[in-house]
């Protein structure tokens, strides 16, 4: 019987779809010896179906007349080999997928069939066979509506009771192979965009919710081998070391991703799920504990890896995961002191959290070997008003000794950019700038921090004072205003109670506002500290250049005496690093590099975005800040300190010429109307062009020289460096002897790093 399906036929036809159906439900029992045959019936019967869909509706019509599904599971029951349930759900996988008909999608998924193979025990010890199953999920995810999603749930009184599809792809959603994590998160994302309400009911309702806690559980787990990845990389750097923790940081975003999809589905119930769970599981008892403050000669690299960890994971989750409640509520919480999430972790730093099996309470960020800090303090001047900085100042000391249960988060961020290593320095800024670009976060809670921008605070009070709320000139021109102070304090207490309330932190805040001036001077006040420290990188530097410039774009009116001094100083001790370079290995390129930087720079200062991206925290760059730290002899790591100096030098300068309320030129005003050394040379010497052979000029400052082009015939020669402008050159001139000083051109080359 089995040798006559070879015979000769029209391959796509009716007849022969006829015959594949008719000796498919001859079948009676399926061995080695007809399997071959049952898998090539199955595998044509799809080629058949898929053509007659695309091209005659007779062959569906006869496929479902003769209830062909229905033979298919039959043959699985009867089948005892692997090769049989292979086939059978590639051969279902291809017809779901390539069928177009509407019509045969819904006689696909009806009759239980469906559910059936859903349901069905197979061997998923066998890695392929649990492929081409997670495959056959995909395809019916991909295939869900709202009339389609109906075929595959068990109602009771209009409640969904069963929803196999669902219930099995996340058995698999924590599987090792990431191939079939992805494809189980399609599947998933496919049910909840359909937007059937009982459906998200039915998700949402015990013990489904626990997927949703299982997933933040499996992220979390994630981030602390994350943590204890960099930590290893910190203390054996490795030729891979770049690359394997890039991998780990795709799938920590990856994951992120995941929600932001499903949150965009619009289930309110599943993005409280998932708010809560990131705040319970993740926030407040790993990442804001492990936020320590530490002393910069007693930084430890289990401490400082855990510190940059959660400062990037803070930034991936704010950028990332747009929910409104998350990203206030964490902005709510840099109020409390860190001893809250200590203490609310189960007095562990990183307490133990049941989480299903996902980690255990050694997974936590290593951050326990918390170095005794020195008592440190930053005072704040806060000017009497925004345009007398000569009155006398209001001094508010914000951060104490970094083990005081009195310093809230947001000091300790501050604190970060005024004493913290370069990555944590990077690290606080990252976030500042993120939640300065978190659209989801109400302005009052900017303000708060200290962050709104000065145009968004203007354009605030301005609208206050159009509908009515206050004076106008109460509001514009106050030193402080009281509305905007009880418009901070009334949107914090909202999220401010609910930490309280709903996640248990008992702990007061410190100081929530005491003057809607303070936050911005202290955040003013670390920015000006961080632009007078000599051992951050450029590109760290240029990050807090750029904040600066978000909070205040327009003017220099919150800058006081003080500030202006810090940063005067600073950029005159830059200005002296940098002079030295022209006696270094390479001052041809000085000019080239600086006017390069310069634009660089002036377009990282303007853009919308900073200059780096948060995970750049994670690969710190190599710093020169001595001739000391310069391997004798290497031009190389020379140059590199040249392009690190010009970077930092680049920036001071652009921030003296901002402070002053200056525009900022194109070009750098390389040539200043000065008592420049070149430019004395070629106004001395008379030359205000390019030197042309026979061109008399002044000898005065050339050195002199004599060369002999034949033997015993010496001629007296002096050789003059000048410039004019951009262009330079080398001038070999011959004296005049009756009319010292003077002498004519007789060459002229133009000077390296020049336009000649």
């Amino acid at each position: 019987m089995w040798f006559s399906f070879w015979r000769s036929k029209d391959r796509f036809s009716l007849d022969q779809l006829r015959y594949l159906a008719d000796q498919l439900t001859k079948v009676q029992i399926v061995n080695e010896v007809n399997k071959d045959f049952v898998i090539e019936a199955l595998r044509s019967i799809a080629e058949l179906v898929t053509y007659g869909d695309q091209h005659d509706p007779t062959f569906f019509e006869f496929f479902m007349e003769k209830q062909v599904v229905g033979d298919f599971v039959r043959i699985l029951k009867l089948s005892r080999t692997i090769s049989i349930p292979l086939q059978l759900l590639q051969t279902v996988s291809i017809m779901i997928q390539n069928l177009q008909s509407e019509h045969a999608i819904y006689y696909m998924f009806s009759n239980e069939h469906m559910n059936y193979l859903i349901t069905y025990s197979f061997d998923f010890r066998n890695e392929e066979l649990l492929s081409y199953y997670i495959s056959f999920l995909r395809a019916i995810g991909g295939k869900l509506n709202k009339n389609t999603i109906s075929l595959l749930v068990k109602t009771r009184n209009d409640e969904v009771v069963s929803f196999p599809l669902y219930v099995e792809a996340i058995r698999f959603a924590f599987h090792e192979e990431s191939m079939i994590r992805a494809a189980v998160r399609a599947v998933t994302l496919n049910v909840y965009h359909v937007g059937d309400d009982s459906v998200n009911r039915y998700i949402t309702s015990e013990p489904h919710t626990d997927y949703f806690s299982n997933l933040v559980s499996f992220f979390r787990k994630q981030c602390m081998d994350l943590n204890r990845l960099i930590s290893e990389t910190l203390k054996n750097p490795g030729p891979d070391s770049n690359s394997t923790v890039t991998t780990a940081v795709d799938e920590i975003e990856d994951n992120l991703y995941y929600f932001s999809d499903i949150i965009s589905a619009g289930i309110p119930d599943v993005e409280r799920l998932i708010t809560d769970s990131i705040l319970m599981l993740l926030i407040f008892p790993v990442l804001l504990p492990s936020l320590r403050t530490v002393a910069d000669n007693h930084v430890d690299q289990d401490m400082q890896s855990g510190v940059v960890t959660s400062l990037y994971l803070l930034c991936c989750i704010l950028r990332i995961v747009k929910i409104k409640d998350l990203a206030n509520t964490i902005v709510a919480a840099l109020y409390y002191p860190l001893e809250s999430f200590t203490k609310c972790s189960g007095g562990q730093v990183n307490g133990y959290i049941p989480d299903h099996g996902f980690t255990s309470k050694s997974d936590g960020i290593d951050n326990d070997n918390l170095a005794e800090n020195s008592a440190k303090c930053l005072v704040v001047n806060v000017p009497c008003s925004s345009s007398s900085s000569d009155c006398h100042p209001q001094s508010i000391t914000i951060l104490n000794n970094g083990s005081s249960s009195n310093v809230a988060l947001r000091e300790v961020l501050l604190e970060y950019v005024t004493g913290g290593a370069d990555v944590q320095v990077l690290g606080s800024l990252s976030v500042l700038a993120t939640l300065l670009q978190t659209k989801e976060l109400d302005e009052s809670m900017l303000d708060g921090l200290g962050i709104l921008p000065q145009r968004k605070q203007q354009k605030k009070l301005l609208l206050q004072a159009l509908v009515g709320e206050a004076s106008g000139e109460e509001q514009l021109f106050s030193s402080e205003s009281s509305l905007t102070r009880d418009g901070i304090a009334c949107g914090l207490d909202v999220y401010l109670n609910k930490i309280k309330e709903q996640y248990g932190v008992s702990f007061q805040p410190s100081n929530v506002v005491s003057s809607p001036r303070v936050p911005r001077f202290q955040v003013l006040d670390a920015l000006v500290s961080l632009f007078c420290r000599s051992n951050i990188s450029a590109e760290t530097l240029w990050d807090g250049g750029w904040l600066l410039r978000q909070l205040l774009p327009y003017s220099e009116s919150e800058f006081n005496n003080h500030h202006l001094e810090l940063l005067k100083i600073s950029y005159e001790n830059s200005a002296s690093a940098l002079e030295k370079e022209v006696r270094g290995f390479w001052p041809d390129l000085l000019i080239t590099v600086l006017c390069d930087e310069w634009r660089k720079c002036k377009r990282a200062m303007e853009s919308s975005s900073p200059p780096k991206e948060p995970k750049c925290m994670l690969f710190p760059p190599r710093m020169f800040f001595s001739e000391e730290d310069i391997p004798e002899g290497s031009s190389f790591t020379a140059g590199e300190r040249m392009h690190e100096l010009v970077k930092v030098f680049v920036l001071l300068h652009q921030l003296q010429i901002f402070t002053h309320g200056r525009a900022l030129p194109d070009q750098p005003l390389i040539y200043h109307p000065c008592d420049h050394r070149t430019n004395s040379r070629a106004h001395t010497s008379g030359l205000a062009a390019v030197p042309k052979p026979g061109t008399e000029m002044n000898l005065v400052n050339a050195v002199p020289c004599r060369i002999a082009f034949e033997r015993g015939k010496e001629r007296h020669f002096c050789f003059l460096a000048i410039s004019v402008g951009t262009s330079g050159w080398l001038v070999l001139a011959e004296e005049l002897p009756l009319k010292k000083p003077y002498g004519v051109v007789r060459v002229a080359a133009p000077l390296a790093g020049c336009n000649g």
